[in-house]
């Protein structure tokens, strides 16, 4: 089953997709946003195209774990997507993801100016590579309880 990651800005959307295993994550586009009609209908390309199943949207929360006003309105968004696109979503600590996105940018000597067009969409692929990590993770823990 694929997955879809988002990672929602205010004037971005960084888009990620898992292959059909579910094991990794792939950064594929950023999409400017303009109008609400626009970026679902951006989104819905991607779905098509690669027939997403579900949708993982990263959410921002406190470094006390909270949710703040952001987190929030991630999540009215969210929801809202969920709806227009017909996909089940979930939401997913996006826990430095920006920061570390930069890091791998910096790390490969990427310029400022390309740094700037591809972050979200390495942020987006971050964010649904560590919660695709802790689906197998999960499922390792899970196959190494059962009894032969």
């Amino acid at each position: 089953m694929r997955i879809m990651g988002l990672d929602l800005g205010t004037k971005t959307i960084g888009v990620a997709v898992s292959d059909l295993l579910g094991l990794t994550a792939q950064g594929i586009k950023v999409i400017q946003r303009h109008t609400w009609a626009d970026d679902i209908r951006e989104l819905q390309q991607v779905v098509s195209e690669y027939e997403v199943k579900q949708l993982l949207i990263g959410l921002p929360r406190r470094t006390t774990g909270d949710l703040g006003p952001e987190a929030e309105r991630i999540q009215q968004e969210g929801d809202k997507i969920g709806g227009a696109l017909d996909l089940p979503v979930i939401y997913w600590d996006e826990w430095f993801s920006t920061v570390s996105a930069e890091r791998v940018l910096l790390a490969a000597d990427v310029s400022r100016k390309r740094r700037r067009q591809v972050i979200d969409r390495i942020a987006a692929a971050i964010i649904l590579q560590s919660f695709l990590d802790s689906q197998a993770h999960r499922e390792q823990r899970h196959s190494d309880t059962k009894q032969p």
